[in-house]
């Protein structure tokens, strides 16, 4: 079944969430909400982005922690550690790129190289950067290292692609979902690497919900549908909320099948 995977030759118990169309949906809603909450807090809270980086750092090693330490996948610890890096990356994209003043495209260039090296050596100590049998603590830590830097980068490019590119927040939404879907094409049609391009997708669906968090939350007169970011969080929360239940109800769902199914061979 799909909560048991097979880990350099031995069954485990899966930790993180089968990639799905509903985990991509979730994965997008999820990272539209980091952008919206970070903001909520750096700036309509006024907590400064040097102090909402500490705070939701902060959070982020609580969650992950627990996630690393749990012992089997569990959608709503799996889906807060995924909120958390994406707020903590928004606020970390907006320290480095305005309060330290390296700008967008430097921050950019920091940030791919950064996530490089992570994936490098992931490759390099595990042999795979698979997503698709992560159950040792080991894999698991790169992944979510790997995870908070790809959020970290995706709102430093959807800033970029919003601010600076001047295609502004619809058309840099535009351009980054014709990419994925271009992305989605060569998963299906072509025999591109379903590995690499499942990290290219994960990279690119932070800007794209970077660049529709900023369409949801500024005014009309900057392009955006003034939301503002405590309506648009509330938006983002319930629907990734419903998600989660929905996925909740699956997994336990399995956990009984599997259960019954190991019972009636005893």
């Amino acid at each position: 079944m799909a909560l048991i995977v097979k880990d350099q030759g031995h069954l485990s118990v899966r930790k993180v969430a089968e990639v799905t169309v509903a985990f991509w949906v979730m994965k997008i809603c999820a990272t539209t909400l980091g952008e919206t909450a970070g903001d909520l807090l750096s700036m309509t809270m006024n907590v400064g982005y040097g102090t909402s980086s500490l705070i939701l750092i902060g959070l982020f090693f609580v969650t992950v922690i627990w996630q690393v330490l749990s012992k089997r996948y569990h959608p709503v610890l799996y889906w807060l550690v995924i909120l958390s890096t994406s707020t903590a990356g928004t606020t970390m994209s907006d320290y480095m790129d305005r309060t330290l003043g390296l700008g967008y495209t430097t921050g950019s260039v920091l940030l791919v190289t950064l996530l490089m090296v992570i994936l490098a050596l992931w490759r390099w100590s595990v042999g795979s950067l698979s997503v698709e049998n992560i159950s040792k603590p080991r894999t698991e830590i790169f992944y979510w290292t790997a995870i908070l830097f790809s959020n970290t980068l995706g709102t430093a490019l959807g800033d970029f692609l919003a601010d600076s590119s001047g295609l502004g927040f619809f058309g840099g939404a535009i351009l980054i979902g014709s990419v994925l879907a271009l992305v989605v094409a060569a998963h299906y049609w072509t025999k591109i690497s379903s590995i690499l391009l499942f990290w290219i997708a994960f990279i690119l669906t932070r800007p794209f919900g970077a660049t529709f968090g900023d369409l949801l939350t500024k005014s009309t007169a900057k392009g955006g549908l003034d939301f503002g970011t405590i309506g648009s969080s509330a938006i983002l929360a319930g629907i990734l909320a419903i998600l989660i239940t929905v996925a909740l109800v699956k997994e336990r769902r399995e956990w009984k099948a599997l259960s019954d199914a190991t019972v009636a061979k005893l």
